[in-house]
């Protein structure tokens, strides 16, 4: 079966180079020119991947991105950019696209990366996680139970979705704003201080260390977290 491809792209040159392409490799294109109508479309129906560019007339690809992953939208997005600033790839990465390409660029280069992400999208949909463990921590996603070595501990819904995100980025630093968007939604309020509440009971429960500070960034789940 071909896979659908959703093409967002105001260049006419440029998205008739990519769909031509596309359609020649056995997919399914769509192309669309604005943002607005890219995020009814990807709302209403089912693509297996999306290509979105950055520089929409009406409405950003950012913005795109961010509502459709707010939407609880999960289809691989490729992004294209004309930007090719480490800020605003770092931006579209933590902002829920999968990979990105610079413009000007190589159409081969981009269907390997479509097909990279078509591939790891199929690879995941027939392994599912059900269980996420670092060190000593682990969490059961379908019965919602969390445990620290052999103790199973109370979590509430937000402090599991907060572990969860912790979880699935170990060593990494995830700043306020990422763990804000993931627990509380793009609407909560930026200013508040209710992340760093909930990483403190988090630290309480899971235990001293297990989460760390990094000045000025964020925050950090130790990949292997101490055991008291």
């Amino acid at each position: 079966m071909s896979s659908s491809v959703l093409i967002v792209e105001d260049e006419r040159r440029i998205a008739s180079f990519i769909e031509k392409g596309l359609r020649a490799n056995g997919f399914v294109p769509l192309c669309v020119s604005d943002g607005a109508t890219a995020l009814d479309v990807a709302m209403t129906a089912d693509f297996d991947l999306i290509v979105l560019d950055l520089g929409l007339p009406d409405m950003d690809g950012f913005t795109v991105l961010r509502r459709l992953r707010h939407a609880g939208v999960r289809v691989p997005v490729v992004v294209l950019t004309a930007r090719d600033g480490v800020r605003d790839t770092v931006a579209a990465l933590e902002g829920g696209a999968d990979d990105y390409m610079s413009k000007p660029f190589r159409f081969e280069e981009l269907l390997a990366r479509v097909r990279l992400r078509l591939r790891l999208r199929t690879e995941r949909a027939t392994e599912e996680v059900t269980v996420l463990s670092v060190g000593h921590i682990s969490l059961d996603l379908r019965t919602r139970r969390a445990r620290v070595g052999p103790r199973t501990i109370d979590l509430t819904a937000r402090e599991f979705l907060l572990a969860e995100t912790f979880l699935r980025h170990p060593g990494q630093v995830l700043a306020r704003e990422q763990l804000l968007s993931a627990v509380w939604g793009y609407d909560y309020d930026p200013g508040s201080n209710i992340v760093d509440v909930y990483v403190g009971y988090l630290r309480r429960k899971l235990g001293a260390g297990t989460i760390t500070t990094v000045r000025g960034m964020g925050y950090r789940l130790e990949p292997e977290p101490p055991f008291a």
